[in-house]
């Protein structure tokens, strides 16, 4: 791994967290993974864009580390190996794609999906700010998904663990917790909250798994909530529109608006 210059060194020691450049460069990465959707395409050229990209971040991470007490100069490192994944995040990407055209009759093409659909955008968010998050890099992640929340209405922590071929259909009002669990082919509808049962001594639930986990195959209706580390619902299992969950869904199973559980704290 190459080591700074003393003059890069100097720059990256100077160079603030700004939130403002972490939202421009995440259209940039947005650009890089669907090439010819973002920005002017009539300029727009790959290497360029990637020697742009990982030049930006790599100061901006050097900035979060710093203001979280951590060494600066892991930021190279990070950054490497977090633009090596950007296959990787384009090839699931593209199933959460096919989700949409094969989960959503309305939707009419490819361009559609990806130019004008919420939930497309803010699972792709959630896929660049997950891998940052797994490499260790801090504060960006979430100035991420936070921005994705903003322009789209739907909040995914970036720490929530999400397998391909996921579509939210509409997505407006949807929350997914930080310890989410959720497998293949889940489809969510707007206003659903996979949340935390109880938020009581909240020091002392860091790290504790909260939120639920979705198996693969589950369809959770609009305006459902289901709360709580220990509720699983199993595979193939439909959650209807306004149901109230706290204790596990059998696999296969079907969950109507009866309430299931108690109340959360």
């Amino acid at each position: 791994m190459d080591k700074l210059d003393p003059a890069q060194a100097e720059r990256i020691a100077g160079t603030a967290l700004d939130k403002k450049a972490v939202e421009e460069f995440l259209e940039e990465l947005l650009a890089l993974l669907y090439p010819g959707y973002y920005g002017d395409c009539r300029r727009f050229r790959p290497a360029d864009a990637m020697e742009d990209v990982a030049y930006r971040l790599e100061y901006q991470i050097a900035a979060a580390l710093r203001r979280s007490g951590e060494e600066a100069d892991r930021a190279r490192e990070m950054t490497q190996s977090f633009m090596e994944r950007l296959p990787q995040i384009r090839a699931v990407l593209e199933t959460d794609i096919r989700a949409a055209l094969s989960g959503d009759p309305a939707a009419g093409s490819r361009d559609e999906v990806i130019l004008a659909y919420p939930g497309l955008y803010a699972v792709s968010v959630y896929r660049i700010a997950h891998q940052l998050l797994a490499l260790g890099v801090p504060l960006i992640p979430r100035i991420m998904t936070e921005h994705a929340h903003s322009v789209t209405g739907i909040d995914i922590h970036p720490g929530a663990q999400i397998g391909e071929s996921f579509f939210m259909d509409h997505g407006t009002g949807i929350v997914i917790g930080e310890t989410t669990v959720i497998g293949s082919n889940v489809k969510l509808y707007q206003g659903v909250t996979l949340g935390s049962l109880s938020t009581k001594g909240a020091g002392a639930l860091k790290g504790v798994k909260r939120h639920p986990t979705l198996e693969d195959h589950v369809t959770v209706y609009s305006g459902a909530t289901i709360l709580g580390g220990d509720t699983v619902i199993g595979e193939g299992a439909v959650v209807g529109s306004g149901a109230f969950v706290t204790k596990s869904v059998a696999r296969g199973a079907r969950v109507t608006q009866a309430r299931r559980g108690l109340e959360p704290d």
